[in-house]
């Protein structure tokens, strides 16, 4: 049985080892990502938007915001960074000016293909197969989804 010591070990802790994990996981990604002069937070955005102009569509950034789990204070100075290098526009709703949509440019649509092998190439050499890297995916977001369920915890 665990003390309250080790309950408080670093090791022990599940936020640490996902942080550590997402730290790690991260710093492949930059040089990676640095082929397309774009930060991990830029490529999250473009990933979604990829993702939808497959289909013609364009994607509010409320839905934006919501996708990346993101607020509009962190994601408005990332989609201005895209448009200011071409990859992105921002169109205001002709019928409600609150609501603003991206999607990728033509430049913006084209960096998809250069950035096609961007996984494979992420995950070659870490030793670590795909069953396994699909499996933690997926416990991480039953994980995640359980946890946004239950909403905001409230002071104990």
């Amino acid at each position: 049985m665990a003390t309250e010591d080790d309950m408080l070990a670093l090791d022990n802790q599940l936020c640490f080892a996902l942080y550590a994990a997402n730290r790690a996981i991260t710093a492949r990604y930059r040089p990676l990502l640095a082929e397309l002069k774009l930060t991990y937070p830029q490529y999250l955005v473009m990933l979604v938007l990829w993702e939808a102009g497959q289909d013609g569509r364009t994607v509010r950034v409320s839905d934006l915001c919501k996708r990346l789990r993101l607020d509009s204070g962190t994601l408005t100075p990332l989609l201005k960074r895209l448009a200011e290098r071409g990859l992105v526009t921002r169109q205001r709703d002709t019928d409600d000016e609150r609501v603003v949509t991206v999607a990728p440019t033509d430049k913006g649509a084209a960096m998809r293909q250069q950035a096609k092998d961007i996984p494979g190439r992420l995950m070659c050499g870490t030793g670590v197969g795909q069953e396994r890297i699909v499996a933690l995916r997926d416990e991480l977001r039953s994980v995640l989804s359980l946890l946004e369920a239950q909403g905001e915890p409230s002071d104990l």
